[in-house]
């Protein structure tokens, strides 16, 4: 089954005491700042990026930000050094996810769902909001059932004319590299994706979830035997019409 229904952008709100997310017209992700300092490491260890800016610094890079964005998505800045804002999250899923859903008789069930790669979520965050909680919330945003450590926040950059992918660490602060990169997506956006094959941890799928992604591989299979199948039929056909053409299929 495929999903058909729009994905507009929306706010979720996470407060410190509870794991809860309560969903409200749009989707803002919080957290009061921790009084654990922060340690931000980048995947692929770039010495230049700098973990930790002042409030003037930050004061500064806020005002930039504004300034150069073209949209309503502005950053704000707390007297307390902790700032908000909006980070763009593109989908990129390959396989099915499970989506809690209603069934008849109000009984509670799960369904199955390809959703549309390339979808675009916008989320409200904080400073102290990590990738962990951004994948969190995303998941929770679209009542999808599946563990979030089957998923992982990649971010995908330009350097000197080429693109690279790069996951993130599940503590690493996406708006902070939002604050430094700029608004434009071009120099910087986020994708959502599966775990790399070998990096999948397959205790954490439920046996339903294992049975579904047989079905969707035994469907595949027919669909390619169905398809060879059908063009080697086609090129026998046409073998056999130019036999009989020149005399020499009776």
């Amino acid at each position: 089954m495929s999903w058909t229904s729009t994905m507009s952008s929306g706010y979720s709100s996470l407060e410190e005491d509870s794991e809860e997310y309560f969903f409200t017209a749009r989707t803002s992700l919080f957290k009061k700042p921790s009084v654990k300092p922060t340690n931000l490491k980048d995947v692929e260890k770039e010495k230049e990026l700098r973990t930790h800016l002042t409030y003037e610094e930050i004061r500064h890079k806020v005002e930039q930000y504004n300034t150069e964005s073209r949209d309503h998505f502005k950053m704000t800045l707390n007297t307390n050094g902790m700032y908000t804002g909006f980070i763009k999250v593109q989908l990129d899923l390959r396989r099915p996810i499970t989506v809690k859903g209603g069934r008849a008789g109000g009984v509670k069930g799960q369904e199955a769902f390809y959703l549309p790669r390339g979808s675009i979520n916008t989320l409200h965050i904080s400073s102290t909001n990590t990738a962990r909680q951004v994948i969190e919330a995303l998941l929770r945003k679209f009542t999808v059932a599946d563990n979030p450590a089957k998923f992982a926040l990649f971010k995908r950059f330009s350097r000197e004319d080429q693109v690279y992918t790069c996951k993130l660490s599940e503590e690493e602060h996406p708006l902070f590299l939002r604050l430094v990169a700029g608004p434009s997506t071009d120099v910087l956006s986020f994708v959502l994706k599966e775990q790399q094959t070998g990096e999948v941890l397959w205790d954490a799928f439920s046996i339903p979830e294992l049975q579904n992604f047989l079905r969707f591989l035994d469907k595949e299979e027919q669909d390619q035997i169905c398809s060879i199948t059908n063009r080697y039929n086609a090129y026998r056909e046409k073998l056999e019409e130019a036999m009989r053409a020149t005399g020499g299929l009776g």
